[in-house]
């Protein structure tokens, strides 16, 4: 505290951050507390996850495989096209190109638009304009336009992290531009990329408004591209909203919550063994 006494806002700084932090912390306990105090008695085994969901048991591990595939496709979509636009924009464009602001501009723009317009958005294009109805391969699409400026952005900012003498060096020793992006640039902003890949992991999970749009609400496993399919946020919010399976749902908060949990644990320790 002696340091601190001929410098009061400092103190004062410190104190208000060190309240934010444990604001914060205290907050997210809270929260994780309330739904294991009120959904870890609702686990019923072999009920809930049962491989078949009926009326009685609202088994929810045809809602967890559905996220796992719906993550799985996703990505495989979204990632290739958000990394490949960012190499561009980064390495092949000119810089202060305007068409390189305007596209930035529209990707922090898309960033901020709620989930809600991308699932009209999905509804109306490819529900019932493209006809595919309430099927995985809507919910996939759409998906991956709702997290692809996330990929895109957090790619760019982690190639521009790279330092610039990395690349004149390789191309000081004879390197072409596709080599020097590929084995220097691109493996010295993995971590950077697998962040954003870990973010967009989390908005998939989480999401449930354009799901419901375009995936639709249907508890079974997809038998293929075109069938419905509801994943573990959508099936949490048909249980609340039909007001007769609060019990459930809590149950389901749980499982959604440490499925969360297990993927990022596992994102950062990919990312960590990719980073040595």
């Amino acid at each position: 505290m002696k340091n601190y006494r001929h410098h009061p806002f400092s103190l004062l700084l410190r104190i208000l951050v060190t309240l934010s932090a444990v604001i914060t912390a205290g907050v997210v306990l809270f929260l994780i507390g309330y739904i294991l105090y009120h959904g870890v008695p609702n686990l019923t085994l072999p009920g809930l996850f049962s491989w078949k969901f009926t009326a009685e048991n609202q088994s929810m591990m045809p809602a967890i495989i559905n996220t796992v595939i719906m993550i799985v496709l996703t990505l495989m979509l979204a990632v290739p096209i958000g990394v490949f636009a960012a190499i561009y924009l980064v390495e092949y464009s000119k810089r202060g190109n305007r068409f390189v602001k305007i596209i930035r501009v529209t990707a922090e723009t898309l960033s901020g638009i709620p989930s809600i317009v991308y699932g009209l958005f999905g509804y109306i294009v490819f529900v019932i304009t493209l006809g595919w109805s309430f099927t995985l391969l809507s919910g996939v699409i759409t998906m991956a336009i709702m997290i692809l400026p996330l990929i895109m952005r957090t790619t760019e900012e982690a190639l521009m992290a790279v330092p610039d003498s990395f690349r004149e060096g390789s191309f000081g020793l004879g390197a072409g531009r596709l080599r020097t992006v590929f084995r220097i640039v691109l493996p010295s902003s993995i971590p950077g990329i697998l962040s954003g890949v870990i973010l967009a992991i989390g908005r998939i999970v989480g999401e449930s408004a354009a799901l419901i749009f375009t995936s639709g609400t249907n508890p079974v496993v997809p038998k293929s591209l075109f069938s419905s399919a509801s994943t573990l946020s959508v099936h949490l919010y048909t249980l609340l909203n039909e007001g007769r399976y609060t019990d459930q749902a809590y149950a389901t908060a749980v499982v959604l919550l440490i499925v969360v949990i297990i993927i990022n644990a596992l994102s950062s320790v990919v990312a960590k063994k990719l980073s040595r």
